[in-house]
């Protein structure tokens, strides 16, 4: 048996943004708009699908992106954005439920 968190509790909506990369962590940067977070950002969700000047985003549920630095540990931690698109461990930042972690791939399996 394998475990999978894909689709669950997933919540989207749409925002305005353009030039963003699907898969990658954003921010609010005005009102019914996201951008691309900078290194140490607060991110409100991920990306899903982009096209033109709008894109849908994860805010809730289970979501997987890439990390650098050190590994999170599974639990109830604090990240940040990368300025990369994907995420790292900090001492303040957006509280996630780390699910799994792939020290191969670098990525980490979250909760919004």
């Amino acid at each position: 048996m394998s475990v999978s968190f894909e689709g669950v509790g997933q919540v989207c909506a749409t925002f305005l943004g353009g030039g963003l990369t699907e898969g990658h962590v954003v921010k609010m940067s005005a009102a019914g708009t996201v951008s691309a977070c900078t290194d140490g950002d607060a991110f409100c969700g991920v990306t899903m699908c982009c096209k033109d000047d709008a894109c849908t985003v994860l805010v809730r549920g289970f979501v997987t992106v890439k990390y650098t630095g050190t590994a999170p540990e599974v639990g109830l931690k604090a990240l940040q954005a990368d300025g990369k698109g994907g995420v790292k461990t900090a001492e303040t930042g957006v509280s996630c439920l780390v699910a799994d972690v792939d020290t191969i791939d670098k990525t980490v399996t979250i909760l919004l």
